[in-house]
């Protein structure tokens, strides 16, 4: 089979920007000695492992600073003693996957060296093995170690904060949870609910009856739904009443109790509106709070319920608050770098703000400032 990385060299250059991306253990200095590893692959896991068209392999190669060599059935190793050990621990990771029967991708070569170079000591297939939900032959499953640290605090609180930017599997990762929870019987009943604030448009100058205004605001969480159920069951969990999906207003002054309740687009909320929410927690409850501080659409000077919590709550016990960031994102992976580029220009505009009028050259002059030199001048 053609499984020669005799080539792999002339992708070493190009994928320099490639490794400092995703950071694998550091470069060997340059008197480490030369160390070789051979690893033999079972001829039922050598497609799994190298891929569709050796997709796999090619993405190690351009990742890892050791050298890949396939021969047959036998992976070759050869570099500085660290690159090499780092390396044998990746396709050690792949392998287990394999064997567990998992279908291996780029995206989860990419995963396994980012966990294995944060050098955290938790098995990155162990955290891509955790199963949650599986319907159809699909499987729900937490893809980094974030959200992985996110399913268990599910599991080990009663309200769970999950905060970050679009595409880290806050609310997906949650549904899947509380869908779980309601097939095991730990609860009988599931909420799901959001603020009805989006994008600076007002519910009384959209067409329809209140039900149809309301609609678009809850879609994502119905799609969420038909992904996790037999669609044909959802009318009659709704209809029951043991599915609820309804605008964040529809909370006030009810008690829940034996529910998994979910709160989507939690930095639309109020001080107020957050309070309001977290005193419904009835018995045998679970709360899971989502949102994104970076895309807040409240009108101006109105403060986010999602950012100051975190500074109420804290010490609070059984409430925990999960980060995740860019590098949690399983969308395009573009999505990860527009959400750190974001990040960097807030920051930049930030500091901007903060600094002397004197200091920042790139400050505007008030609108008389010109007016006033013209006078001065004459």
């Amino acid at each position: 089979m053609p499984r020669s990385s005799d080539n792999a060299n002339e992708g070493k250059t190009r994928s320099v920007v490639a490794r400092q991306q995703i950071s694998p253990a550091p470069q060997a200095d340059i008197d480490e000695p030369h160390a070789q590893s051979k690893i033999a692959v079972p001829d039922s896991a050598v497609l799994g492992l190298l891929g569709s068209s050796d997709e796999n392999l090619r993405v190690a190669e351009q990742l890892l600073m050791a050298d890949v060599h396939v021969r047959g059935n036998e992976l070759s190793l050869t570099g500085a003693a660290s690159d090499v050990a780092f390396a044998e621990r990746v396709f050690t990771e792949l392998l287990t996957l394999v064997n567990r029967g998992q279908q291996l991708g780029p995206d989860t070569v990419r995963r396994i060296i980012t966990m294995l170079s944060a050098g955290t000591g938790e098995s990155p297939a162990e955290v891509l093995s955790l199963d949650i939900l599986s319907r159809r032959g699909k499987t729900i499953r937490p893809k980094t170690l974030n959200q992985k640290r996110y399913v268990d605090a599910i599991d080990k609180n009663t309200i769970i904060f999950g905060i970050g930017p679009a595409g880290t599997g806050k609310t997906y990762l949650a549904m899947a949870k509380a869908v779980q929870a309601l097939q095991a019987k730990q609860v009988n009943r599931i909420i799901l609910t959001r603020p009805a604030v989006e994008a600076g448009e007002r519910l009384g100058f959209l067409p329809g009856t209140l039900n149809e205004k309301i609609d678009p605001y809850l879609r994502p969480l119905y799609d969420a739904l038909h992904d996790m159920l037999d669609p044909e069951s959802i009318p009659k969990l709704m209809q029951a009443g043991t599915i609820e999906v309804a605008p964040l207003a529809y909370m006030r002054g009810r008690t829940l109790n034996d529910a998994f309740i979910i709160l989507d687009e939690a930095q639309n909320t109020t001080p107020e509106q957050m309070k309001m929410f977290l005193t419904r927690l009835g018995f045998g409850s679970k709360i899971v709070v989502t949102g994104d501080i970076s895309q807040v659409d409240l009108p101006n000077g109105v403060r986010s319920g999602l950012r100051v919590v975190r500074d109420i709550l804290d010490g609070v016990n059984d409430v925990h608050f999960a980060q995740l960031n860019s590098h949690d994102v399983v969308r395009h992976k573009l999505v990860g770098d527009i959400v750190d580029a974001y990040e960097r220009w807030t920051e930049a505009e930030e500091a901007e703000q903060e600094a002397p009028m004197y200091q920042n050259r790139h400050s505007r002059r008030h609108p008389m400032a010109d007016q006033v030199n013209r006078n001065r001048r004459r």
